[in-house]
């Protein structure tokens, strides 16, 4: 007997024995608690990490079973890609979602549009799990209501064959609940605030939180200038924190991905605790940049002065009181910090990057794979790379190496449209479609994500609607352009009732009122126009 047949017979052998529930449906009852399998936020972190668990293994066995997600600023959005993600591919497998830190900042925030220097709510971040999962949840119990109307009608017809395979549909029903990689920024203050964050985070459902070594107050976008990080020691206490708040919650499979801005970052707000050479204050410190002093006539009032390599260095210092490492140690930095991370509790790495330059990542991966030979990587296929010009330069360069003619082609003018049927341009594309695979196999990374891809696709998709609808087409610029491709490619949406909840009102109305229930599905709703 299937599960849901077996839940109905629990039903019905339950409501034998409570005589005043006679009106109670058991059909019904199980039908409700299949679409809700998920009563928690905790059930949704455990089950999601050992989701996460599970495809890291698989990764770990094959490279080409990398995974991906897209970034998400609203409910409605993570919802509408994983019913597609359906769709289009019959499966959820191996398909998260990506919650944001700067859309959170520039979308969600009561101050409103802020940059990416977590000066936003922290409430934000729990608040908007919690409404992805909602949606997501919500997205299983719309397909499986319309699997129920299905099975009704089957039985209505006698077709038996039909109703059996209907039965195992629901049996075998894949959620739409997938893990969220959700973004802490820098952990929102010291130790004890990141962990109170993170419980909150996981109580909404994540199984994955990433955090990045940058100075809380300080903390700025990856991708632009002015990063600042922290001594390892530092970065660690949150790294524990994290995992002390998945143990308390009972999440033992959570995943902590910690995140280096090394790369790019050329600045430290303090100099690191050392207690004897090559510790791993010592090597943290042993980057900075300074000068080296005979005397203490080369000390000037309120100068710093480091013990490195046997000598005393006084490391520069800004106007600002900030300490600056050499010029040229991003990689160096970037590799200490992912080992040290990895050895002390971290499950998955992240390495912000300028480009997306598979020698570049891959360089720095075989490095840290020398001391943890498992690494593995989550990385930001990020919108603010201009991947058009970086693959075309790339290609060019290759090119170049090789000796090949270049004629008629000019480094920095590649992004123009000139070049969009060139052997170039095709090559740079191609490589741009296969960089995902090309990456997961040569550069250990597990996750693709895109950070911010719905916030530039409802830009464009409002752009366009605008130019036509205000520019003379009038209502054709929205049949044109939205209502008829939605139809004709099978957009849910288009029912936007439906996407709503308004049929599973109505199923529910009916199960709790019977033939007096006052439903909005009848012929006089316009969505009936849909088919």
């Amino acid at each position: 007997m299937s599960a849901y047949l077996q839940d109905i017979e629990h039903f019905k052998h339950l409501l034998k024995e409570r005589h005043t529930w006679g009106a109670i449906n058991p059909e019904y009852a199980a039908r409700m608690k299949a679409q809700n399998p998920f009563k928690t936020g905790l059930d949704i972190a455990r089950y999601t990490a050992s989701v996460m668990r599970r495809d890291m293994a698989e990764y770990d066995a094959d490279s080409s079973a990398y995974t991906q997600s897209l970034g998400c600023w609203h409910g409605f959005v993570g919802q509408q890609k994983l019913i597609a993600i359906k769709k289009h591919h019959g499966t959820t497998d191996k398909r998260y979602l990506y919650l944001s830190g700067w859309m959170i900042a520039a979308l969600r925030s009561e101050f409103g549009p802020l940059p990416d220097q977590s000066m936003h709510e922290k409430t934000a971040v729990p608040a908007l799990i919690e409404e992805l999962y909602t949606f997501l949840r919500q997205a299983d119990a719309r397909e499986l209501g319309g699997l129920y109307r299905q099975l009704d009608d089957a039985r209505a017809a006698a077709d038996t064959a039909k109703a059996a395979a209907l039965e195992n549909q629901i049996d075998n029903f894949e959620t739409h609940v997938v893990p969220i990689i959700a973004d802490i920024d820098a952990g929102f203050g010291n130790e004890e605030a990141t962990y109170l964050l993170a419980k909150k985070m996981i109580e909404a459902g994540a199984c994955a939180i990433q955090i990045e070594n940058q100075v809380s107050d300080e903390k700025q976008c990856g991708h632009q200038d002015g990063k600042v990080t922290v001594p390892h020691a530092d970065f660690l206490a949150k790294i524990n924190a994290v995992r002390y708040a998945f143990l308390e919650l009972g999440v033992e499979e959570g995943i902590i991905v910690a995140r280096t801005d090394s790369l790019g970052a050329g600045l430290t707000k303090q100099i690191a605790v050392t207690n004897e050479p090559g510790d791993l204050g010592d090597k943290y410190n042993s980057f900075l940049d300074g000068d080296y002093i005979d005397s203490a006539d080369d000390i000037q009032n309120g100068d710093v002065l480091v013990k490195a390599n046997g000598k005393l260095l006084k490391p520069k210092r800004l106007a600002s009181g900030l300490f600056q490492f050499k010029k040229g140690s991003g990689e160096d930095r970037v590799v200490l910090d992912c080992i040290t991370s990895l050895q002390n509790g971290a499950d998955l790495l992240w390495i912000e990057t300028e480009k997306p330059h598979i020698g570049q990542i891959a360089g720095m991966v075989k490095r840290i794979r020398e001391a943890v030979p498992n690494a593995k990587l989550v990385y930001n296929n990020s919108p603010s790379f201009n991947w058009t010009l970086n693959f075309r330069q790339q290609v060019f360069d290759t090119w170049q190496a090789q000796g090949k003619d270049l004629t008629g082609y000019e480094r920095a003018s590649l992004m123009s449209a000139e070049y969009d049927s060139t052997e170039l341009a095709q090559e740079a594309d191609a490589r741009i479609r296969s960089f995902q695979a090309d990456a997961a196999r040569e550069a250990g990374i597990f996750h693709h994500l895109i950070t911010l891809p719905t916030y530039h696709t409802a830009a464009l998709s409002t752009d366009n609607l605008a130019k036509g609808y205000f520019g003379g087409e009038g209502m054709l610029a929205y049949v044109e352009g939205v209502q008829r491709k939605e139809i004709r490619e099978g957009i849910a949406c288009v029912k936007h009732q439906n996407m709503a909840g308004s049929d599973m009102g109505d199923d529910h109305k009916e199960y709790f009122s019977g033939d007096a229930a006052l439903k909005a599905s009848g012929k006089d709703n316009t969505m009936n126009q849909f088919g």
